[in-house]
């Protein structure tokens, strides 16, 4: 697109992985008449629409044929509701983050504009057949957002960045859902919002080392920038000693300076 770069850094699925992983290892345990565990379950998490859940739960399965086998609860899901613009988290658009390379690439220097700043809007369900599921699963939730919680995410490995993504629980939702009469329960809802703060980063370049600079001075005691009224000139160099040298090796820097006088 702009410049003719085809880049792809992996921002939105990383948040989704980092976000499917908090999530992943909830469990919830059924007791008896005693307080004793009869059955202890994994919350199975998958990323889906809600809608297509509440598809699955409602099918009756028709034991007459082989079909599609009903869905079991309780059960976890979360799908993206949104990307919206961040202003308050803007820097500088112009500023450059840079790395030098290793190895092959030791004489040049990766180069990235400052990210960009977005949130996500993402929803997580939970599925359950009683209140006591779903209390469960909510419960081992909202304790570790107070209201944020942070993960930290490998952004922009080509420069070796590496950010702490702050999650934010907005709210909470709950719904009861039943088919025909009230006490015909079909499911109990829960669902959490949670904006998550993303940066995104545009291409990486690559540009060699700068080991050479020559700077041209004037004499200039009025600080016109005229120099063609100037008594005299002189030039500035500064280099690598020695100039094949890279960030890795031993060198020094070597200053030479010629003061050129108009007759």
């Amino acid at each position: 697109m702009f410049k003719g770069a085809t880049f792809y850094h992996n921002h939105i699925r990383k948040a989704i992985i980092a976000f499917g992983t908090i999530f992943n290892d909830i469990n919830i345990e059924r007791k008896n008449s005693a307080g004793a565990v009869a059955q202890a379950i994994r919350v199975p998490l998958a990323y889906s629409t809600k809608q297509k859940f509440m598809t699955r739960i409602a099918r009756v399965t028709d034991t007459s044929t082989r079909g599609e086998v009903a869905i079991t609860l309780p059960r976890m899901g979360f799908e993206i509701q949104g990307i919206t613009y961040d202003p308050a988290r803007k820097t500088q658009v112009i500023n450059k983050n840079k790395v030098v390379g290793t190895g092959d690439d030791a004489n040049t220097v990766r180069v990235a504009f400052n990210s960009t700043p977005y949130n996500m809007n993402l929803a997580l369900y939970i599925f359950a057949k009683n209140q006591d599921d779903g209390l469960q699963c909510l419960e081992q939730i909202i304790p570790y957002f107070n209201p944020d919680f942070n993960v930290t995410i490998n952004d922009l490995p080509e420069l070796g960045i590496k950010r702490d993504i702050k999650i934010t629980l907005d709210n909470v939702g709950y719904e009861d859902e039943y088919e025909g009469e009230f006490a015909n329960r079909l499911s109990v809802v829960w669902t959490l919002n949670f904006t998550m703060r993303l940066n995104f980063y545009s291409n990486v370049s690559n540009h060699d080392v700068i080991k050479k600079a020559i700077a041209r001075v004037y004499n200039d005691t009025n600080m016109t920038l005229n120099t063609t009224t100037n008594s005299s000139k002189g030039t500035i160099t500064a280099s690598v000693n020695p100039l094949n040298a890279t960030p890795s090796d031993t060198y020094s820097f070597l200053e030479e300076f010629d003061e050129e006088f108009e007759q």
